[in-house]
């Protein structure tokens, strides 16, 4: 059976962004740059299109409108088409309140009407918290040999208290069967830790989301599959491949480090499953005679005519001459003028640093300066 005809993709954009509230006042989680070119949005997006599927529905919360910019049609994912592609889903429910939906069923059923109408067989639902190359074909195929009703995918991990908050760990048996999910566990040491990423029948799930509606429920984890280990035959797909899981600006911050190391990066953007993104039109880097760059990401459009060490640098960056930069993230169109100090610094977009302006964190506490701030 291959995927391309018979699964629909669901990526929840928004779920997350309140764990790193810092990054997301202005934009939804999937839409937070990284990389140096990158959002989160299109690590799941291409994982689906390299995978064959050729219908994806994002479906969104608040603050999407840099969302909306950066997907648009969906070219770039060769998923602007007639029939199936990418489909762009409203964030509000009718059933609550302030119109926000709780969780994963309540947007569900508030799309449902889109998915219904999706000729797909199955369902596969990704969020954006976890930057991973993986290939669904492969998920997909283990779900339907072991006639799971739900398949949960998962990676080793070495999990503490502070590893961060909703974090989600599997226990499973020798044949990979789920029998308890813990959600934000008081444990030590290597678990299964779940990737937020599902997949099952779309009759299953709709009478999942039908019978949640009905009781005032709306956690998937929670109220299926915690609630329902005994019930339902839930297995896990073990992920052994690199990822990185963003749920703090700290996290944020060594995810992209990360990257310097290229077997970080060989895992991550392989030639044969690229990460599509989109494609901005400018010129390339340009270095002045006194420049010195050393293990950095530098995008496209920059100027650098100071020091630039192990950082990672967005589109239309400006460094000036005299300027020290380390171990720095600087998103699209900061500029920092001549003669300053950065160390572990963390800039929103069009970000201005004047002339001699010294700013210092730390790789446990990155200094983060919001968008469109001039120091």
């Amino acid at each position: 059976m291959g995927v391309k005809n018979s699964v629909l993709g669901l990526i929840f954009a928004s779920l997350h962004d309140s764990t790193v509230v810092e990054l997301t006042k202005q934009r939804t989680m999937g839409s937070i740059m990284f990389g140096g070119r990158y959002r989160l949005i299109d690590f799941p997006l291409s994982n689906m299109v390299n995978s064959g599927i050729t219908e994806v529905g994002v479906i969104t919360k608040s603050n999407y409108g840099s969302l909306l910019d950066h997907l648009g049609t969906g070219r770039e994912w060769d998923l602007s088409r007639k029939k199936g592609g990418l489909h762009l889903l409203p964030p509000f429910s009718q059933n609550i309140g302030d119109g926000v939906y709780r969780g994963r069923l309540e947007a569900l059923n508030n799309v449902w009407n889109y998915v219904q109408h999706s000729s797909a067989e199955y369902v596969i639902l990704a969020d954006c918290d976890y930057v991973c190359n993986i290939n669904f074909e492969d998920v997909l195929k283990q779900h339907i040999e072991t006639g799971a009703d739900i398949t949960a995918v998962y990676g080793k991990f070495r999990y503490t208290e502070e590893s961060g908050a909703c974090v989600d760990v599997l226990e499973m048996d020798a044949e990979k069967r789920i029998k308890s999910v813990l959600i934000d566990p008081q444990i030590a040491g290597e678990c299964n830790i779940c990737l937020d990423m599902y997949v099952m029948r779309k009759d299953l799930l709709a009478k999942l989301v039908k019978d949640a509606v009905s009781r005032n429920k709306y956690s998937l984890i929670r109220d299926c599959l915690q609630a329902k280990v005994d019930e339902l035959k839930l297995m896990g797909y073990e992920f052994g491949g690199y990822f990185s899981r963003i749920d703090s600006v700290k996290s944020y911050f060594e995810a992209n480090m990360a990257l310097l190391q290229p077997e970080n990066r060989a895992a991550l953007f392989q030639p044969n499953a690229p990460i599509y993104t989109k494609i901005g039109d400018n010129g390339p880097v340009k270095y002045g005679l006194d420049a010195k760059v050393s293990n950095s990401l530098i995008a496209d459009g920059c100027i650098i005519e100071g020091t630039v060490e192990n950082c990672i640098l967005f589109r239309g960056v400006k460094v000036g001459k005299g300027s020290i930069v380390r171990d720095c993230i600087l998103m699209q169109g900061t500029t920092i003028g001549n003669n300053c100090a950065l160390t572990a610094v963390i800039t929103d977009k069009n970000v201005e640093a004047t002339e001699g302006r010294v700013l210092t964190g730390s790789d446990s506490y990155p200094l983060y300066i919001g968008k469109n701030a001039k120091i």
